[in-house]
């Protein structure tokens, strides 16, 4: 334990909390694949999202300028990474209520590395569901009509917020009691956002009163700035919006999760 204590010193800080938040990370990562359930039914709710809109509502809502499909998709993607984070309260929830984090805390690690280790973990996720949500995309008529680099960048911008997001909803998960309590506790926070935004309709199409939540809150922003840069027109602007949401939400929610952690404890 000596000689452990002395490595870790000789590495730093920084290096130590990284080492640590990337064994953490794995250990998720190996969870959350071999929990073969979770694994197949968090890939199914998306892609049940694509079908239900693209061939029940698709018909119905006209999207001027676009096809309702390339609409869409930029909506499913950032819907996608926002109910994911829901994963993130749900594990560490879990985690608390099984006293596995009791457990780390008498191991020599950095405190910090448990919520980096979570967050990190559930960034990797959302690049694979990423990547399966734009094969359905295409399969069901979706197409890029800017540049694969646009693409990406509306990508990177989806993989940001939804980091931030990550440390958002770990306070609800270290809030609750159980994980069944945080599911509950983090839906009636995502449903607004999510359903009141520009994801699925045009902002124009909603009541007055509800249009200027709907144009000026996160969810719409960042949908609008990964539309910009898949289906093209105007992007400066929302990207601009989208990253200072993004940079201001891990600016504001690390620390208060950091903050909630040591109190959870």
């Amino acid at each position: 334990m000596a000689t452990l204590a002395l490595e870790r010193a000789r590495r730093g800080r920084v290096m130590s909390t990284v080492i640590d938040a990337a064994v953490l990370a794995e250990r998720n990562l190996i969870a959350y694949v071999r929990i073969r359930e979770a694994l197949f039914f968090s890939s199914v709710q998306p892609i049940m999202f694509v079908l239900l809109f693209r061939y029940v509502f698709g018909g119905a809502i006209a999207v001027p300028g676009h096809s309702y499909v390339d609409f869409l998709m930029p909506g499913i993607f950032v819907q996608t990474v926002a109910f994911g984070a829901v994963g993130t309260a749900i594990g560490l929830a879990e985690d608390l209520q099984k006293g596995l984090v009791e457990r780390f805390r008498s191991l020599p690690m950095r405190r910090s590395a448990l919520l980096a280790g979570r967050t990190a973990a559930d960034l990797v996720r959302n690049v694979l569901v990423l990547v399966l949500m734009t094969i359905v995309g295409f399969l069901v008529g979706f197409r890029v009509h800017t540049s694969a680099f646009a693409f990406l960048g509306g990508i990177g911008i989806l993989l940001v917020f939804a980091y931030a997001l990550s440390w958002g909803f770990s306070i609800i998960g270290l809030s609750a009691p159980n994980s069944e309590t945080a599911q509950l506790m983090s839906f009636p926070v995502l449903f607004p956002l999510t359903f009141a935004s520009s994801a699925f309709v045009p902002v124009a199409s909603m009541p007055g009163w509800l249009q200027a939540f709907a144009r000026n809150q996160p969810i719409s922003i960042v949908v609008d700035a990964v539309r910009a840069l898949v289906n093209g027109g105007p992007t400066a602007d929302s990207v601009i919006k989208a990253l200072i949401w993004s940079v201001a939400l891990l600016i504001i929610l690390p620390p208060l999760a950091a903050h909630r952690y040591r109190r959870a404890l």
